[in-house]
């Protein structure tokens, strides 16, 4: 029986390829689920009086934070569902505002793959970017993740 949603090993991937995964709407639930949880009480995402008497948003606005975290919930069971071993580092830089009510998803394209010396492994990098419903990019960010290899390719090293 086939086993479905398990993610790409790293020699499924090849520098260039590309990817896209489904959308998601983030909502004012979402947003105060996720400052409650993390303690960013940050009046921008916890008030609509400040919002409308000191910035020049028109909705109330999701953090950034919460943006990657739930790009990083689109990409994941997509792409590296039991392959992905480590997540290393990426840079993250945020392009403009996202708001509730927004849907995002994620277009992503492998920069780098390579194997480690040792174990059937190696460290994978993609460009992620974050686009919302209007094709405008809110997010972009580059993670670097130690993968799985196939069961059946000899270990180096």
């Amino acid at each position: 029986m086939e086993l479905l949603g398990h993610g790409f090993y790293y020699q499924d991937w090849h520098v260039g390829y590309e990817f896209s995964t489904l959308g998601r709407t983030i909502t004012e639930t979402d947003i105060l689920n996720f400052v409650g949880v993390s303690g960013m009480t940050e009046e921008l995402f916890t008030s609509r009086q400040y919002l409308e008497e000191h910035t020049d948003f028109a909705g109330r606005i999701v953090p950034g934070a919460l943006v990657f975290s739930m790009a990083e919930g689109l990409v994941i069971p997509a792409t590296i569902a039991r392959t992905g071993i480590a997540f290393l580092n990426c840079e993250i830089d945020i392009k403009g505002p996202t708001f509730a009510g927004d849907t995002i998803h994620v277009e992503g394209r492998v920069t780098q793959i390579k194997p480690a010396s040792r174990g059937n492994r190696a460290l994978v990098r993609t460009d992620n970017t974050v686009v919302n419903q209007r094709g405008e990019t809110t997010l972009t960010y580059n993670p670097l993740r130690m993968m799985k290899g196939r069961p059946d390719t000899p270990a180096t090293g």
